[in-house]
């Protein structure tokens, strides 16, 4: 017999929203998925992934630059241990670097980067290549922005997947992985929703949303010093309908559990030709 919808398992993942300051505004990192991937295939996505027991496991005095209790009180999560809330981070950076080729470590070189790249690709695990070349994890630089649960109504697999942002390493180059994913694309929030709207780009609900609200913000700082200022956002989508009828809602509309807003943004997003909108139109992702 199949679980029900509220007993299928809930998987933690980490990812990471990498920025940039560009000329016309801050850009964000996007990596196609592949489309025959389980999950959002062929949609554009920030890297990230599950979690394994080995990100926990990682020797923080060694391999990272920042204290587990630091990074445990900048999560405030009190429901959750020390060595669960370093594997969040761990896993952010791990899988960033897994899809993308980018990696937040000290003084890492891009001939390092290149040679780090290579060895995992033979199938050197994350934690011994940290030790084979003595790296350690930039972890102190990612900032908790938000956590994402997969409402038990969604047709998906469901993740608790916590979202980090962090300024992009200079000189590194971003690419795909051609497994996982099948193109690396730097873009600015707002053109990359009207993308979107124009049916160019895929992308899933916690994207969306997440783009529309680094669209509020002009540099790479202004992100960060908002992220650190806060606890990050806890989002439990609230589903209503199916297929093309579905809305989606989010904390603080009349019609979800948690009436406080948690984040900037429409409170809903409406089902309709083929994609998410909200009830104003394009403009409703920036009121």
């Amino acid at each position: 017999m199949n679980p029900s919808p509220e007993e299928r398992p809930v998987r933690a993942a980490s990812t990471l929203i990498l920025l940039r300051d560009a000329a016309d505004g801050v850009e964000v990192l996007m990596l196609k998925r592949h489309g025959l991937s389980e999950t959002l295939g062929g949609a554009f996505v920030f890297p990230g992934g599950k979690v394994d027991a080995e990100d926990a496991a990682l020797d923080g005095e060694h391999f990272l630059d920042q204290t587990a209790s630091v990074l445990h009180d900048r999560l405030g999560e009190q429901d959750i241990d020390t060595a669960t809330a370093v594997g969040l981070y761990v896993a952010a950076l791990r899988e960033t670097f897994e899809e993308s080729g980018l990696l937040l470590a000290q003084q890492l070189a891009p001939a390092q980067s290149d040679a780090a790249l290579a060895r995992l690709a033979q199938g050197t695990a994350f934690n011994a290549l940290l030790a084979e070349l003595q790296l350690r994890l930039c972890v102190d630089a990612l900032a908790p922005w938000s956590r994402w649960i997969t409402p038990p109504s969604s047709a998906n697999k469901r993740f608790d997947t916590r979202f980090f942002v962090a300024r992009a390493p200079e000189g590194l180059l971003a690419r795909h992985d051609e497994r996982e994913t099948t193109e690396a694309r730097w873009v600015l929030p707002r053109p990359a929703l009207q993308s979107y709207w124009d049916g160019e780009l895929m992308l899933a609900p916690p994207q969306i949303m997440t783009l529309a609200h680094l669209a509020r913000h002009a540099t790479v700082d202004s992100a960060l010093t908002e992220a650190r200022a806060r606890r990050p956002a806890l989002i439990l989508p609230h589903i209503l309908g199916q297929g093309d009828t579905r809305t989606m809602c989010y904390p603080g509309d009349e019609l979800h559990p948690v009436r406080e807003r948690a984040m900037p943004g429409p409170l809903r997003l409406f089902a309709r030709n083929k994609r998410f909108e909200p009830l104003d139109g394009f403009e409703g992702f920036f009121g």
